[in-house]
């Protein structure tokens, strides 16, 4: 058995001994190295939308285009795409509202709005993509990743280790943390 006795065998297999925790430790790190850069983007970029509500970063960007005749209030807020949509006014059939105007005779809409630079915007919507965008694999693949991290991160150090078991109480009070924010 090359020097090994049968316990040695045994416990390369047991799930943090072995050849199982240096399976996980390996592929954390490598898995780890590769996530670097993604995990940077991900990281600005929910910063950033924490503060969606505010106009942080964000720059007047004028809009002069042509869109469907005869919107109503609700329709054309929704083509337009600005929240808390509101006319304010509207004189022949022209309607004006904050940081613009339509006409609904010719389709025409002139105004402005408050975007975040090109990169920065794009940034953001890696969070907010849906299964069906093209960035969908993506968040999924992030997703995984960071469960497989989350995991693998017990295999770091001994169970039996003073820093194992502080790790423990660490993960524990995280978890109660997050439960108790969600809940409140």
């Amino acid at each position: 058995m090359n020097g090994k006795n049968k316990t040695d065998s045994i416990r390369d297999f047991l799930p943090f001994g072995g050849k199982g925790a240096k399976f996980m430790r390996v592929t954390h790190r490598y898995l780890g190295y590769f996530m670097a850069g993604i995990m940077t983007v991900y990281a600005i970029s929910g910063v950033l939308l924490v503060y969606r509500d505010t106009d942080l970063l964000k720059k007047d960007k004028f809009h002069d285009k042509v869109i469907a005749k005869n919107l109503n209030e609700k329709d054309l807020g929704k083509e337009l795409k600005i929240k808390n949509f509101e006319v304010t006014k509207t004189e022949n059939d022209i309607l004006h509202f904050k940081g613009g105007t339509y006409n609904s005779i010719t389709g025409q809409a002139k105004y402005s709005k408050k975007e975040l630079p090109f990169v920065l915007d794009k940034m953001t919507k890696l969070h907010k993509s849906a299964s069906k965008d093209k960035l969908g694999g993506l968040n999924i693949l992030f997703g995984v990743s960071l469960f497989f991290f989350v995991v693998s991160s017990f295999w770091m150090f001994n169970p039996k280790s003073k820093a194992f078991r502080r790790g423990m109480i660490f993960a524990v009070v995280g978890f109660l943390v997050s439960i108790i924010l969600l809940i409140i």
